[in-house]
């Protein structure tokens, strides 16, 4: 460690020494040991940058140094006239993939393998590409044709638990690859997130704290980590450490749009009041009723009933009395014993709820809509892909399905804690894509 804390960032960048994997992966772990060194090495970057010329290999030093500190534009134009290396291409790609040019980055991985970079790396990168571009199936292709010690990485694990996940066949076993890759890397940042927000989608909050903590630990920090730890922090009142996670996004990405409408929020927090404990209570169980019951490896019998019974979370459950399930057919005493043991692991009872019955919500007019488009109605809000933010108030509003989404105005989620003008612009856009609206709009 102390050999981390005594290296010179400033030497590496501006020297005319040795610049590789080797010497990125040592400024790394400085910069994660003591993130005050990030001030150091954004200002060796400006003093490479004011230096009157540049040579080529000057030039990946200082477009591999921009692509580090999120400056992701002029990285790929200094990189464009660095000397065509290996890690030159490696960087390009990198930086076309935070830009979203998925094709791109494809093209500057095959050139860098082309140029001597390793492999197994330039393979994983275009995984994580068509990943990204939504060809999850692509990408398992590669994945399946990789062999040998790289099947043992963290970062091997990692994607393919990304691409299992993607591919929603298994996520049982997304997690068990997570969890393969931070036993390989306990600081990997794409497997503590992808762990992080699985846990999160579980209502696992502890867990899931924790695991965005030792993913933020890491620089680069995964700015996702970062932006839905900043939500957790606000959701227990603790706007001091959130507003320090924007404002490490916008260190890195200055023109952030979330980082800068939360931090926005962070800094007015102080005028608002509200009974913090009395709504951290009701979060949380407004979180684990939203849980959905296919989270749980119940038995086939089981969970064809639930879904015959329009069952679809552990908030159902609470609604539903004992004798409404055994009259449901072929649900039996077996089956009521496993679902009383799923609640239970939740601090939950069947039909605790029963006596709350809903008011019934306003209906959808499904006479216009296609079978597919009723089928939409149908599917787990979590298809849509909301982020943290958006995500937390569905669950607050018990909202588990799109054709439940669809019954709410735009000021019933508004009213919503946390969530604010860019979470409802981010649910329309959402919505748009499969041609619906909102409820009044």
């Amino acid at each position: 460690m102390s050999q981390v804390l005594d290296m010179d960032i400033r030497d590496i960048v501006l020297s005319s020494g040795s610049f590789g994997p080797q010497e990125i992966i040592k400024m790394t772990n400085a910069i994660s040991a003591d993130y005050a060194q990030f001030r150091e090495l954004r200002q060796a970057v400006a003093e490479l940058e004011g230096r009157d010329e540049q040579t080529p290999a000057s030039a990946v030093r200082l477009g591999v140094c921009q692509y580090l500190i999120g400056r992701y534009r002029e990285s790929l134009a200094v990189l464009e006239k660095a000397d065509g290396s290996a890690l030159a291409r490696f960087y390009q790609a990198k930086g076309k993939i935070a830009q979203g040019n998925f094709d791109e980055a494809v093209q500057f991985y095959e050139a860098a393998q082309k140029a001597g970079y390793s492999k197994d790396d330039c393979a994983l990168g275009i995984v994580e590409a068509l990943r990204l571009k939504q060809q999850p199936d692509a990408a398992m292709r590669i994945l399946d044709g990789l062999s040998g010690a790289v099947e043992q990485t963290a970062e091997y694990l990692y994607q393919r638990g990304a691409t299992v996940a993607a591919l929603r066949e298994n996520l049982f076993e997304a997690v068990a690859l997570y969890e393969r890759a931070i036993e390989v890397d306990p600081y990997h940042t794409g497997a503590l997130f992808g762990l992080a927000l699985e846990n999160d989608r579980r209502a696992n909050d502890n867990r899931a704290m924790e695991l965005y903590q030792r993913a933020t630990a890491r620089f680069p920090a995964h700015a996702g980590a970062l932006l839905n730890l900043g939500i957790m922090y606000e959701d227990r009142d603790q706007h001091d450490r959130a507003h320090r996670c924007y404002q490490r996004i916008l260190d890195a990405y200055p023109t952030h749009a979330r980082a800068r409408l939360y931090i926005a929020d962070t800094e007015a927090s102080g005028e608002m009041y509200y009974d913090a404990e009395s709504q951290k209570k009701r979060d949380r169980l407004s979180q684990i009723l939203g849980i959905p019951v296919s989270d749980f490896e119940l038995s086939v019998r089981s969970r064809n009933c639930l879904q015959k019974m329009g069952i679809a979370t552990l908030g159902d459950l609470t609604h539903a009395s004992e004798q409404e399930l055994l009259a449901s057919k072929n649900f039996g005493e077996t089956s009521l014993v496993e679902i009383r043991e799923m609640m239970v692991s939740k601090g939950l009872e069947l039909g605790q709820f029963a006596h709350e019955r809903a008011e019934p919500e306003p209906e959808i007019d499904m006479s216009g809509l296609s079978p597919d488009e009723q089928a939409i109605l149908e599917r787990s809000i979590a298809e849509l892909n909301l982020s943290v933010r958006a995500r937390k108030c569905m669950v607050r509003l018990g909202i588990g399905t799109v054709g439940e989404l669809l019954r709410r105005t735009a000021d019933e989620l508004l009213e919503c804690k946390n969530f604010g003008v860019t979470s409802l612009n981010e649910v329309r856009e959402k919505l748009t894509i499969q041609g619906l609206k909102l409820r009044g709009e």
